[in-house]
């Protein structure tokens, strides 16, 4: 080769050292890759008239913050309905234990010493009557007539005996069990209502940046509907691939220096994970030259309190001691 050549073949070899997982002469592995962060895809649980959808692409949203309110009118007319059922089953259960009222009893005791005192009169005047009729003085039908009349009141006697000795026990258990259960079912369907009003309003579960706005207010949506992509940009991280040779040098927790184009800042990261299986594999791996075709996926975390870093840009990592 003739020496002029002979630079421009190392500035060669020393490019090429420092694509995807080569390393340079100072020990140092080099890898690229692309940001990226992670994304919630934010709808409501409910469905309804979508009412307001205070943010845009772009905004920053806070956790806990309302980002979306759909209407409630018809929860709310639902709840009243609910809340009156309750009440009632709940008005049932307090009857049924306060059992029977002491006014209903003495009612029942003077029905029964009254049916027990015409009772009596029957059987005095059924007994006079056979005994006229056996000296001929009356007829047969009267004294029949008198006879089904004590029949009567012996059966209206005892309908009186069983209405008293049901108001004196009380209710049955198993009435007082079917009362609580439907004031149970009541009180759920309440809570029911309840959290269906409470998910008509949308807030969001952490920081980040809306990087989609999908909805528009006025629109009536399904429940599970999108409204938002919200993109966590705190916290974003660098998919970057190394070769199989330089795996074994790369260990979880490891810091990694990031640069990114545009910046001259060296930024530090750490790795976080460190694929198990190779993404692209070749058919036959026999050879240490086939062997070096293994790519792994290593994941670098990246704090972006800077808010430098944003999803899909491209960026260089650096594993090893020293500056690259």
């Amino acid at each position: 080769m003739p020496r002029a050549l002979v630079p421009l073949a190392v500035s060669l070899a020393a490019l090429a050292a420092l694509g995807c997982g080569g390393r340079n002469d100072g020990g140092v592995i080099h890898a690229s890759g692309h940001i990226e962060a992670t994304e919630v895809r934010l709808a409501a649980k409910v469905g309804g008239r979508l009412l307001a959808l205070p943010l845009w692409e772009g905004d920053r949203a806070k956790a806990g913050a309302v980002i979306a309110q759909l209407d409630t009118t018809d929860a709310a007319n639902d709840l009243a309905r609910a809340r009156a059922e309750f009440d009632a089953a709940d008005a049932r259960l307090r009857l049924l234990l306060a059992g029977s009222r002491r006014e209903d009893v003495d009612r029942a005791r003077a029905k029964l010493a009254g049916a027990e005192a015409d009772l009596a009169q029957a059987a005095l005047d059924l007994k006079r009557l056979e005994g006229l009729a056996d000296r001929g003085t009356a007829t047969l039908k009267a004294r029949d007539d008198a006879r089904t009349r004590k029949e009567m009141l012996t059966a209206a006697l005892d309908a009186d005996r069983a209405q008293l000795a049901e108001l004196i026990a009380g209710p049955r258990p198993q009435e007082i069990e079917q009362a609580r259960a439907q004031r149970a079912a009541a009180a759920a369907a309440i809570a029911a209502i309840e959290q269906h009003i409470a998910d008509a309003t949308v807030t969001a579960p952490s920081d980040g940046l809306i990087t989609q706005r999908v909805a528009e207010p006025g629109e009536v949506l399904a429940p599970g509907a999108l409204l938002y992509v919200l993109t966590d940009l705190l916290h974003p991280w660098l998919n970057v691939y190394v070769d199989e040779p330089s795996l074994a040098r790369i260990h979880l927790g490891d810091p990694v220096t990031v640069r990114v184009d545009g910046s001259n800042r060296e930024f530090t990261g750490k790795v976080t994970f460190v694929a198990q299986v190779a993404e692209f594999t070749p058919k036959n791996v026999q050879t240490p030259e086939e062997r070096a075709k293994l790519v792994f996926r290593i994941k670098v975390g990246l704090d972006n309190a800077a808010g430098v870093f944003k999803p899909g840009m491209p960026a260089d990592a650096y594993f090893g001691a020293g500056k690259p």
